[in-house]
């Protein structure tokens, strides 16, 4: 491992300037790691020196036990259950927003729902996130995009990672753009295009084992900081497939299952030093993936998502980067994917491209999303 080469900085000033005019989009995200629903409304303009930005105000509302367990055990569900759930599930995203709007006393032009994510196998050609935008619009009484990766899984992309586009567009100052959310993607350019690539599980497999602890999560990596390292564990997490899987590549929860969850839960090592491990296994392959890029020496990595207030995890990462890391305000830490979800519904609404083929390997980029109409 290296050493640490720089130190780790935390910056409060990230926000752009906004410009006079600008369209108010309220984007929605439930990621996998089941903490809750985000949501933030963005005002957001385009000019002719970029797309500016500005969160107007932002929330996150905790599931309860019910719908954590709704929402894990969707895949084992009847198409017809399956589908009363997506309906439930735009019902509860569509007064969850007309409450926030309320609450904070805002408006909105339009929302940007990503929905949750309950199958992800582009390899079989589909992925799907629950949470109907009919319902959404309807409830609202607000234009609403939703399903914003069926048509890059349509073109034989693996509709995802996504937010590459607000990594460039918002984030273009940095060299690498790293979120630490159920799963650890990344985004840098790359001659002259973004690249993007899931890494591996994070938070989905940190949270696994807290709640194996009588946790909901590892609060600043604190079971992992008090573990050993068990290296025959985490030589045997390493050795899996996916990680000699050339970019483009994305991860689900069907992976998650069938190949991570095994190994883990065959070792003999202890819930402490399981979460050790597993931590240090992240740091590896994220330092892995940040020697795929033809980047400058001295490059900054911005990191956001849930893993980044896990300051074991940070620690580790740093050891295994020479690389600049970057901490934001918690705003953006918070709320980077519903802000970037409110800039694919403002992309998508205006008929412009919001994925990208570089990124997922799709035949071509494409304007993605869904669109339910309100006059």
């Amino acid at each position: 491992m290296n050493c640490c080469k720089y130190p780790i900085i935390f910056c409060h000033n990230l926000t752009f300037a906004v410009m006079a005019e600008s369209k108010k989009v309220l984007g929605l995200m439930s990621g996998t790691s089941l903490d809750g629903l985000d949501l933030a409304l963005v005002n957001i303009t385009e000019a002719n020196d970029g797309m500016h930005y500005e969160i107007a105000a932002a929330e996150t509302i905790e599931y309860d036990q019910k719908q954590r367990d709704e929402l894990t055990n969707a895949k084992m569900l009847s198409g017809e259950r399956l589908f009363e759930l997506h309906h439930k599930f735009g019902v509860f995203l569509g007064e969850s927003s007309l409450k926030f709007l309320q609450k904070h006393q805002l408006s909105c032009d339009l929302i940007a729902s990503h929905g949750h994510t309950i199958f992800h196998q582009p390899a079989n050609g589909f992925t799907t996130q629950i949470g109907h935008g009919a319902a959404i619009a309807a409830v609202t009484g607000i234009t609403t995009v939703c399903d914003f990766r069926s048509i890059d899984v349509a073109l034989g992309g693996q509709g995802a990672p996504l937010v590459p586009i607000g990594d460039e567009l918002f984030f273009g100052m940095y060299d690498y753009c790293l979120n630490l959310g159920g799963i650890a993607n990344i985004s840098f350019r790359k001659n002259l295009n973004r690249i993007a690539f899931d890494i591996c599980p994070v938070n989905m497999a940190l949270n696994y084992l807290a709640n194996a602890c009588g946790q909901n999560y590892d609060a600043e990596g604190k079971i992992a900081a008090s573990g050993k390292l068990n290296t025959t564990l985490l030589d045997k997490l390493n050795a899996l497939e996916f990680y000699r899987t050339p970019y483009p590549r994305s991860l689900g929860v069907e992976w998650f299952n069938e190949y991570f969850l095994p190994v883990l839960n065959a070792s003999t090592a202890s819930l402490t030093d399981k979460t050790t491990t597993v931590t240090h296994h992240i740091a590896k392959q994220i330092g892995d993936s940040l020697t795929i890029s033809d980047n400058k020496l001295k490059s900054t990595l911005l990191v956001t998502g849930g893993g980044s207030k896990n300051k074991f995890l940070v620690q580790k990462i740093q050891e295994n980067t020479s690389v600049q890391i970057i901490i934001p305000d918690e705003k953006i830490i918070d709320f980077k994917e519903a802000l970037i979800f409110a800039l694919l519904g403002y992309l998508r609404i205006n008929n412009h491209k919001n994925t990208l083929a570089t990124v997922t390997g799709a035949k071509k980029d494409s304007v993605g999303g869904a669109v339910y109409l309100m006059a």
